[in-house]
C-alpha cells in the first residue's frame, strides 16, 4: 500500500488490529464502518483499547511485527539474548532493511493511526482528562520510534498530505516534554478521579493517580536519555519531574498491561520458533551476582554445564555469545545448550506474561543517576536510590531480598563471573554500591541493576547501553559490517525501503539535513552524545 495513504487515513478511518473483544460484541456494530462521523463515546473505547495494544505488539497479528522489531534487533543489541538461527545475521550487525521495513510498517499503518485518533477525538468531543492520557501514550510509543531511527514522521502525520516530513530528534524530544507539561497539570487537577473509559484503558483501568505516577516517571525516563547530549535540559526536566512529586514506587502501581487470550505476550508465540537464547553477558552477570531473579527470566538448559557454576550453588542457566558464524551456529546445538526463556514465556498458545510498560524500580535507578550527577531528587541518595531499585526489582517477583546463596544480596561483594570459566567476565562492577568509587563506576552499578530489572524491556536496554556505554558486555564474535566493530552496537537502524518509494521527498530530506551522519547503523542520535 502506498504509504502516503496510511498517513491520509489516520484522520478518517480505525484501523482495528484484533476484532476479538467485548467491546465490539457491545457495540453491535462493524468496526470497519468506524469512522470520524460516526464514532460515539461508547465506542471510543474500542479506540483507546487499539491504541493501547498495537504499539506494545499484543494480540497475533502483531506477532511478526514485535520479532521485526525487538527480537531481531534490540533484544540482540540490548545484551538479553543471543542469536541461534543459523540464516539471521542481525546479531553480526547486518540490519535487514526487509526487516526493518516491517517493523516501520506495522507502527505507522497500525499503532500510529490509532494514537492519533484517540488523542484528536478526545480534544474534539471536550475529554480533557482522556485527551491527558492519550498524550502521555503518545509519548511512550514514539519515544521509542525514534530512540531506534533518530528523525521520523511524528508532527505531521495524519496530515491528508501525500509527503509527510520527518522530525529532528532534538525537536521531537521537546515536544514530549512540552507534551507533558500539558498533560501532567490535567492529571493533577483530576487526581483521586477515574475515566469514564473504565476497563478500556488497559493499562490502568481509567486511575487516574496511577495516570500520573506514570507520566511523571516517563518524563523522568526522557530527561536523563538527554543528560549528555543537553545537561542542563536535562537536570531541568529531571528536576521537574521531583517538584511534581508523584513517581511509580511500589510494583502495584506499575504500568502494567494484562495478558489473556486475545492480547498474548508476543514472546509466547516467537519463542516456539526457537531462533535465539540467553547471551553470556545474561549468565555472566546473572550468575556472579547470584541473581535470584534468573530462575523468572529463563529455564534451565536443556544440557547444562555444571563445570563453570559458582561453588556455592548450581546454576543449570547457560548463555551463548553473540555473534556466532554460520558454521558455528549451523555445527553447535545452541538451543540445547543455552537457555530458553522462562516457562511462562514459553508455552504454546499461553496468555503468557503480563506486559510491563515501566515498573517502579526504573523510577528508583533513574533518580540514582540524577542524585549521582548533585541533581535534586527528593531527599535521596545515590546509594539509597540504587538500593530501593534493587529490593523493589525483587519484590516484584516475590523475592526475600537474598542472592541464590541466601545470603543479602544488596550488599554482596560479588561481580560479573565468567560464563564458561575460561573467558573472563567482562566487567568487574560489584553489586555493593561503591560510594567511595568513581562517579563513573557508580554509573555502571546502577546502569547495570536497571538492565537487569529491565528484563525483557529490551527496548530500553539498548538505548541505555548506547547512552551509557553500559552494562559492560562481551565484544561480538563476528560482525558481517566492517563498519561497526565487535567492541560496540548498532547506534541506530536505517531509514526504511518503503520511505524511499512512497515517501521520498521527506526521507531524503531527512538524510541530507536532519541526521547529522550517513544513513547507516554508524551515526549516533541526537541525545547519544557521551564523550
Amino acid at each position: 500500500m502506498n504509504r502516503s495513504i496510511l498517513y491520509i487515513a489516520a484522520l478518517s478511518i480505525l484501523f482495528l488490529v484484533n476484532s476479538c473483544t467485548d467491546d465490539f460484541t457491545e457495540m453491535n456494530t462493524d468496526p470497519k464502518n468506524l469512522t470520524v462521523d460516526n464514532l460515539t463515546q461508547s465506542e471510543y473505547g474500542a479506540v483507546v483499547k487499539a491504541a493501547m495494544y498495537t504499539p506494545a505488539f499484543l494480540g497475533d497479528p502483531a506477532r511478526g511485527a514485535f520479532q521485526l522489531t525487538q527480537s531481531l534487533f534490540s533484544d540482540i543489541y540490548g545484551g538479553y539474548f543471543a542469536t541461534t538461527a543459523p540464516n539471521f545475521n542481525s546479531d553480526k550487525f547486518i540490519l535487514v532493511g526487509g526487516w526493518l521495513n516491517g517493523a516501520f510498517n506495522y507502527f505507522y499503518a497500525n499503532a500510529a493511526p490509532q494514537i492519533k485518533y484517540a488523542e484528536d477525538f478526545a480534544a474534539e468531543n471536550g475529554f480533557e482528562l482522556e485527551n491527558a492520557m492519550m498524550k502521555v501514550w503518545r509519548v511512550w510509543a514514539y519515544h521509542r520510534m525514534t530512540d531506534y531511527w533518530g528523525p521520523i514522521p511524528y508532527s505531521e502525520f495524519g496530515n491528508r498530505e501525500r509527503s509527510v516530513p520527518y522530525d529532528a530528534q532534538d525537536e521531537i524530544y521537546a515536544d514530549f516534554f512540552a507534551t507533558l507539561d500539558e498533560a501532567i497539570p490535567v492529571l493533577q487537577s483530576n487526581a483521586g478521579g477515574t475515566s469514564f473509559l473504565g476497563i478500556n484503558d488497559l493499562v490502568y483501568g481509567g486511575n487516574v493517580d496511577q495516570w500520573l505516577r506514570f507520566a511523571n516517571t516517563l518524563r523522568l525516563r526522557l530527561a536523563m536519555r538527554v543528560k549528555y547530549v543537553d545537561p542542563s535540559l536535562s537536570q531541568t526536566e529531571a528536576e521537574k519531574a521531583v517538584s511534581v512529586g508523584e513517581f511509580i514506587e511500589d510494583n502495584e502501581d506499575n504500568a502494567i498491561i494484562e495478558t489473556d487470550a486475545d492480547f498474548r505476550n508476543p514472546y509466547n508465540t516467537i519463542t516456539q520458533w526457537g531462533e535465539f537464547r540467553m547471551s553470556a553477558d545474561m549468565e555472566s552477570i546473572l550468575k556472579g551476582y547470584e541473581d535470584p531473579r534468573v530462575q523468572y527470566y529463563v529455564a534451565p538448559a536443556a544440557e547444562p554445564d555444571p563445570t563453570d557454576d559458582p561453588a556455592s550453588i548450581s546454576f543449570p542457566y547457560e548463555g551463548m555469545r553473540n555473534g556466532q558464524s554460520q558454521v558455528a551456529k549451523q555445527g553447535t546445538n545452541f538451543n540445547a545448550i543455552a537457555s530458553d526463556m522462562a516457562p511462562e514465556y514459553t508455552e504454546a498458545g499461553a496468555a503468557g506474561p503480563n506486559y510491563v510498560v515501566m515498573n517502579a524500580a526504573e523510577s528508583y535507578f533513574l533518580r540514582a543517576e540524577g542524585a549521582l550527577e548533585g541533581w535534586n531528587m527528593g531527599g535521596g541518595t545515590a546509594q539509597s536510590f540504587y538500593e530501593d531499585g534493587i529490593v523493589t526489582s525483587h519484590e516484584e517477583y516475590g523475592l526475600d531480598g537474598n542472592n541464590l546463596a541466601g545470603n543479602p544480596y544488596v550488599s554482596s561483594s560479588n561481580t560479573p563471573d565468567s560464563y564458561n570459566g575460561t573467558d573472563p567476565a567482562p566487567s568487574e562492577v560489584p553489586v555493593a554500591y561503591n560510594a567511595g568509587g568513581s562517579v563513573e563506576e557508580q554509573l555502571e552499578q546502577i546502569i547495570t541493576q536497571k538492565w537487569i530489572s529491565l528484563y525483557p524491556n529490551s527496548q530500553e536496554a539498548w538505548a541505555e547501553k548506547r547512552r551509557t556505554g553500559y552494562p559492560t558486555f562481551y565484544d561480538r564474535l563476528n560482525t558481517d559490517d566492517p563498519a561497526i566493530p565487535v567492541t560496540t552496537v548498532p547506534r541506530r537502524v536505517p531509514f526504511v525501503d518503503g520511505e524511499f518509494t512512497t515517501n521520498a521527498e521527506a526521507v531524503n530530506a531527512a538524510v541530507d539535513n536532519l541526521l547529522g551522519g550517513p544513513d547507516n547503523g554508524t551515526t549516533k542520535l541526537w541525545w547519544d552524545a557521551k564523550p
